[in-house]
């Protein structure tokens, strides 16, 4: 299926749907981290490259999933609550807009960056509104890796919203 604009495919977007209704933890060794005020946190070590993926399940009560999709999409905002962010913010790189984030870390470890595409797509899945926000790891040459800050290159995450049927949001997020 060929990608829509931004560079994921209407597949993608569904996918992380489905995964919305029916978490796919089965068949993986998924550990539970953290079951706290209706929020799982799950992560699975992959052997290969000894990184985690993470996947995250809840209820979030009074939080709207347009107000959700609102704060996860707004730079601006994070950079008021997240005491990490060293530098974040979106530019416009070969048609596409491109977000770099640096991520504050305790000395004597080296700030994390992040350069990344996303795209925020509402989906009526029968008849069911889903807002769903892909992001993925992308190289420009305008935005090189940096001394003394190691360049993240494989992040990745799908973030499925709906409403939980009252005035909160079911999530789903890895």
């Amino acid at each position: 299926m060929e990608p829509a604009a931004g560079g994921f495919s209407e597949e993608q977007f569904r996918e992380a749907c489905a995964e919305l209704q029916q978490p796919a933890l089965a068949g993986a060794d998924w550990q539970l981290l953290v079951e706290t005020l209706g929020i799982s946190i799950y992560r699975l070590l992959d052997q290969k490259t000894g990184l985690y993926a993470y996947k995250v399940f809840g209820v979030l009560e009074d939080c709207s999933p347009a107000l959700l999709a609102d704060v996860y999409m707004d730079l601006d905002y994070r950079k008021r609550w997240d005491e990490y962010v060293q530098e974040l913010y979106e530019r416009e790189c070969n048609g596409q807009t491109v977000v770099y984030w640096e991520v504050k870390y305790p000395f004597p470890m080296s700030n994390r960056d992040y350069v990344y595409t996303r795209q925020l797509r509402e989906l009526d899945m029968a008849g069911r509104k889903i807002c769903v926000v892909l992001a993925q790891s992308t190289s420009v040459p305008q935005l090189p890796e940096r001394q003394g800050v190691v360049r993240v290159k494989q992040y990745k995450q799908s973030l499925a919203i709906e409403s939980d049927g009252k005035k909160g949001s079911k999530e789903w997020s890895s």
